[in-house]
């Protein structure tokens, strides 16, 4: 709903802000296109804007029905909160099943003015080539006509967010938004051949090739952080092929994960792709931190030490993972004008993502419960129909008071939502304490999970 209602709102190219919400994706539903639109009318009155001037996006349970009472209680206060240094909040807002929040800045110079481009993105599951589970908002001070805004993001995003694989699907939501206001007062970019135009399209290359990066390493239960240069194919259309096949084999992301120098599955993934190649010339180096082992030459294999080979696999690491700002394009450019990149994630199952993934399928099945209970359903009958399954242990757990295994601070948040449902009946209320619970015990597990991550 909230991608249908954006396609409206920027007919005429034009946006002034952003509202979205995270937790709730406001798709699949009979009344979803009518709430997207409240949202941009909330947002508007509060910023003294027109409704069709408000970008609008969501993010998180498919096929829920969105409260649209919060934020109509809370749009005003936001508006009010508003400041140059809230970007952090924002960006972590924004997030669902990621670990961090992703933020990347870059300064440059247009026609003697200094320039800059910042943005957020949030997404770490279902990720896959054409964007996938992601939203990624951007901001520039740079003038520059519409129409090539609209080409420079287009074009950008085809080569780095639309490079990115971490578990092979995709799914409703996608949004990368991109808002200039000209305040740089740099002469407005009106030419494609221009460098003015080349300037722009390379500073928000650094920006979402970075943000690319933090998607892939966030990735829900990675270890590993992979990426795939290729050099030497006869166009960049083949190159993307190349590369879009090796980072989404699944064997390749197994084989990276046991830090195994299978290099077969990379030939095998370059064969299926179709690309125009001749396999007889292909070359695989793997490189990291701990060095660099070549382990295939001309489509053959070559005699390599297996042991220093998984040293090499084993420091694939990560980009930093906070707050990136970048005072010079012209290193990270020099590099990727040489070759194209792909990034993906290992397949791998991490113990300290596991413990998130049970703190959230116990978050999840505890509100589906409450809902149900307010709806005076059968438990059992919804949670199946959601697909939050086995519901019988969980159900036994929640009538005896008894959470086993289940985090104590999730396992106290049921009990009292349970008792303030029954007081009150007040779904909203008891919603709320199971989700500042939920947030609690998930900021000290993706701490345990991001510090694993790092190590």
């Amino acid at each position: 709903a909230p991608i249908q209602i954006c396609k409206e709102n920027l007919v005429n190219g034009v946006a002034q802000a952003v509202i979205c919400n995270s937790g709730n994706a406001n798709t699949c539903n009979a009344d979803g296109e009518e709430k997207a639109r409240t949202m941009c009318e909330l947002a508007g009155k509060a910023l003294g804007i027109a409704p069709e001037d408000v970008i609008v996006a969501s993010t998180g349970v498919i096929g829920q029905v969105l409260p649209i009472q919060p934020i109509q209680e809370h749009v005003q206060e936001l508006a009010d909160s508003l400041s140059e240094t809230g970007g952090n909040d924002a960006a972590q807002a924004i997030m669902t099943t990621d670990t961090v929040a992703k933020e990347v800045a870059v300064r440059f110079s247009i026609g003697g003015k200094e320039c800059t481009i910042a943005g957020m993105a949030k997404g770490s599951g279902m990720i896959h080539p054409n964007m996938a589970t992601m939203l990624c908002f951007l901001t520039s001070d740079v003038a520059i006509d519409q129409l090539l805004l609209e080409r420079a993001l287009q074009g950008v995003v085809a080569d780095t967010f639309n490079m990115v694989s971490v578990d092979g699907d995709t799914s409703t939501n996608d949004t990368c938004a991109l808002m200039c206001n000209g305040m740089a007062e740099n002469p407005q970019i009106v030419d494609a051949s221009s460098p003015e135009y080349r300037a722009f399209v390379d500073g928000l290359y650094v920006v979402l090739m970075n943000l690319s990066r933090m998607l892939a390493a966030d990735g829900e239960g990675a270890t590993k952080l992979m990426e795939c240069a290729v050099t030497g194919a006869v166009d960049t259309k083949n190159a993307k092929i190349i590369a879009k096949s090796v980072i989404t084999s699944t064997l390749f992301k197994c084989a990276i994960f046991g830090e195994d120098a299978n290099w077969g599955r990379v030939l095998c993934a370059i064969g299926y792709s179709e690309a125009d190649l001749d396999i007889h010339e292909v070359d695989v180096t793997l490189q990291s931190a701990a060095g660099s082992v070549q382990v295939c030459r001309n489509g053959a294999g070559v005699d390599f030490s297996e042991e220093e080979a998984a040293k090499v696999l084993a420091e694939c690491g990560y980009p930093e993972m906070s707050v990136v700002t970048v005072d010079t394009v012209d290193e990270v450019l020099a590099q990727a004008r040489e070759q194209l990149f792909a990034e993906m994630s290992d397949l791998a199952p991490n113990e300290a993502m596991l413990d998130v993934f049970k703190v959230k399928y116990d978050y999840h099945n505890a509100k589906a419960l409450l809902k149900s209970e307010a709806l005076s359903l059968d438990p059992d009958r919804l949670l199946v129909d959601t697909g939050r399954v086995p519901p019988k242990v969980l159900k036994e757990a929640v009538e005896k008071s008894e959470f086993r295994d289940i985090p104590k601070v999730m396992a106290d948040a049921i009990i009292e939502a349970r008792e303030v449902l029954g007081a009150t009946r007040d779904p909203q209320r008891a919603d709320l304490i199971l989700d500042k619970a939920y947030f609690r015990e998930m900021e000290a597990l993706t701490e345990e999970a991001d510090s694993d991550f790092l190590k």
